[in-house]
């Protein structure tokens, strides 16, 4: 078996994309309005103790300098129903955010309803990687929704939902 040896980004991101992973929704309100950034980097269980989560955001976003500024951020790993809701997040034009259901909490962090997780954090430490970099979010509160959410993923660049066990 011969390894491929094209690491050019369009060649890796097919590779990586044989990758499944969830799809988080990173969001809170700044100076009054819903500010947000969509993660299929997003892996959680980096550290219990302390609880730590992290994702990977690109050097070039405009969103992410206004998001770090907020306090607590508001992490809602997207549900089945969620496809569209993370192609409109992610959009470079028009309102993000019309027409979406959020919670927002005390502290600004701002949840997207039927969200299979949601994970209140704040930015713990922030590493450059390349073209990226590699954020810790600090966990302050979660809630599953008494998993009543089954959560969207992301493999070979689709949108999919896990197939339902036969014998639960």
């Amino acid at each position: 078996m011969a390894l491929e040896t094209d690491l050019h980004p369009n060649a890796l991101r097919q590779a990586f994309g044989r990758f499944p992973s969830g799809i988080a929704a990173l969001c809170a309100e700044i100076d009054g309005a819903p500010q947000g950034i969509v993660a299929s980097s997003f892996t959680v269980g980096v550290s219990m103790d302390p609880p730590l989560v992290m994702f990977a955001v690109q050097n070039t976003s405009r969103t992410w300098p206004v998001l770090r500024t907020a306090g607590r951020i508001g992490v809602s790993v997207l549900g089945t129903g969620h496809d569209g809701v993370c192609r409109q997040i992610a959009s470079r034009d028009g309102d993000r955010f019309a027409g979406l259901s959020l919670h927002e909490a005390e502290t600004g962090a701002l949840f997207l309803d039927e969200a299979a997780l949601w994970l209140e954090t704040s930015v713990e430490n922030e590493i450059p990687a390349g073209d990226h970099a590699v954020v810790l979010l600090r966990v302050h509160g979660y809630s599953t929704h008494d998993g009543a959410h089954e959560p969207l993923v992301f493999h070979g660049s689709a949108f999919r939902n896990l197939a339902v066990p036969a014998f639960a």
